[in-house]
């Protein structure tokens, strides 16, 4: 069943696809730079001489500042629009990638990263804001879907060109050299991005401080597609943003044996299958809502098995089959997160889109610190036993799918009141 149209929706069209793109950009270029440690873990354990927990901070420290961001940045994109807080995220993030590129010891590379997050925290919230201003509440599935497939493609440029250019050029050129596309996506944005089309402005909201902030996010909170949409994210994220952010190419080259450039291969696949799969599951979610939790709870479970499996496979290594399919399935870990906005969006009004996609984005990135963390503590603990400290990621999915579960009929009743409420609505809109 498609979504109902909604009255005031915008018109969409080539202006709003050249539009949203400038924005799409801007989400691509900070991927590129919150995936760069994915390829340089390793050379950053050497160039900063720290151990497995020290190196996961770098990812934890990125994603703490990130994941405590959303809810400020949802409100902030509600309250000033996309420009301004796109601008302002575009600057942080790139003098944090300009900062690690330069940082001589482990604690400015730390403060780095931590600029980074703050930048990239600012980015995708505001996409998806983008998105419900310029094209009509039909087209959000695919929208979101389409801009995760622009993040996965970031992904896949740190994963080609920059792991190249790390062991080319240098630390120091190869990271410093990335950040100039930061200022090119910035001029680009100053130059064309607008907020919304003509003739769709927002109501104005008068400036209510503190009282506004409680009310929006304790409205959002309130529904129940926002918290479902929420623990969707915390599930199905994290198995992938793990792998790719940090202990992925650690576990295939220490873990398996494999080569480097093997390793970068298998990392590869991953983001391949993700632009792949969201295509996928952005062209069925688009058209049958129903499918929204089978596909959620089958990639959590799917991506379960591959992982048991890997880790439990009888011999030092697991063969290669089975690696290949392992990074085949954790590529529709992203694709099957941007489901949680498709329970989120519809679940409030306009005006608390970005607080409700903050809450929502909150999810996966807390459950990717909580990861990260307890994998490198383990590893460290157990003298670098993979398969103990991987198998924290089935306890964060048993906890996420109880909780998808106790709420899914909940969000499903409310939904079905909101699109009976937008029907009438719609049929009493004078002509």
């Amino acid at each position: 069943m498609k979504p109902a149209a909604l009255p005031g929706d915008p018109p969409g069209g080539r202006r709003a696809v050249a539009v949203w793109g400038i924005g799409v950009s801007v989400y691509f270029v900070a991927v590129i730079f919150r995936t760069s440690l994915g390829v340089a873990g390793l050379d950053a354990a050497d160039r900063f001489d720290v151990n497995a927990s020290a190196l996961s901070t770098f990812s934890i420290l990125q994603l703490l500042v990130y994941a405590g961001m959303q809810i400020p940045v949802g409100l902030l994109v509600d309250r000033l629009g996309t420009k301004k807080v796109l601008t302002l995220g575009v600057v942080l993030f790139t003098a944090g990638q300009l900062g690690f590129a330069f940082s001589p010891t482990y604690g400015t590379a730390l403060a780095s990263r931590a600029l980074l997050g703050c930048g990239d925290a600012m980015t995708f919230i505001s996409v998806l804001r983008l998105g419900t201003r310029w094209f009509p509440a039909r087209r959000g599935p695919l929208i979101a879907q389409l801009a995760g497939l622009a993040g996965m493609a970031g992904n896949l440029v740190s994963t080609l060109v920059l792991a190249r250019l790390l062991h080319g050029v240098g630390w120091t050129a190869a990271f410093a050299g990335s950040a100039g596309a930061g200022v090119v996506v910035l001029v680009l944005m100053l130059l064309f991005l607008k907020d919304h089309p003509e003739g769709h402005e927002p109501e104005p909201l008068p400036h209510l401080g503190a009282a506004y902030v409680r009310r929006q996010i304790a409205a959002s909170w309130r529904e129940p597609g926002t918290r479902l949409g929420l623990w969707v994210h915390f599930t199905t994220q994290f198995p992938a943003m793990v792998f790719l952010l940090l202990w992925g190419l650690p576990f295939l080259v220490e873990a398996q044996g494999l080569s480097r450039a093997t390793a970068g291969e298998l990392l590869t696949l991953v983001v391949l299958s993700n632009m792949a799969v969201g295509l996928v599951y952005g062209q069925v979610v688009a058209r049958h809502h129903e499918a929204r939790l089978p596909l959620a709870l089958g990639t959590v479970g799917a991506t379960a098995v591959l992982w048991a499996t890997t880790l439990a496979w009888p011999g030092e290594t697991a063969p290669m089959w089975l690696l290949i399919v392992l990074c085949t399935v954790l590529g529709a870990c992203g694709p099957a997160s941007m489901i949680g906005f498709d329970f989120a969006r519809p679940a409030n009004p306009p005006e608390r889109q970005g607080t409700a996609s903050g809450i929502t984005n909150m999810g996966g990135f807390v459950a990717s610190m909580t990861t990260l963390f307890a994998i490198g503590v383990l590893l460290d603990a157990t003298g670098g036993d993979y398969a103990v400290a991987f198998s924290v990621v089935f306890v964060l999915q048993a906890l996420g799918v109880g909780q998808i579960l106790r709420l899914r009929k909940r969000a499903a009743r409310r939904e079905r009141e909101r699109l009976v409420a937008s029907r009438v609505e719609t049929v009493h809109v004078p002509a």
